[in-house]
């Protein structure tokens, strides 16, 4: 499960993909094209960035036509959120048994 949590987090460490994440969360089946006019860059920047999320397991695309729609995939996020909890729960533990050290 790391390393799919690694994918999404570096996919996620550009602003522009994670505004992507966004737009496509409100509007399923966008195309590049329509995902640029919404961008202050290119049709082709966005295609490149649709192909990260895409290799991080965090959208989809069909074919219609000449275009592709692409889709959001939150089960990516999902084990990333899951992994996030896993650590956090962690840290939750070693600081309770330090505060219990600290309280004794």
């Amino acid at each position: 499960m790391a390393d799919r949590a690694d994918a999404v987090f570096a996919a996620l460490a550009d602003p522009t993909r994670r505004h992507l994440v966004e737009l496509l969360a409100a509007e399923p089946g966008a195309t590049a094209t329509g995902l640029a006019a919404r961008l202050p860059i290119t049709r082709q920047a966005v295609a490149k960035h649709l192909v990260t999320l895409d290799h991080a397991g965090l959208v989809s695309s069909r074919r219609s036509g000449r275009e592709l729609h692409f889709e959001l995939q939150p089960r990516p996020l999902a084990d990333a959120a899951v992994w996030i909890a896993a650590v956090g729960g962690e840290w939750d533990g070693r600081l309770g048994r330090l505060r219990q050290l600290l309280d004794a």
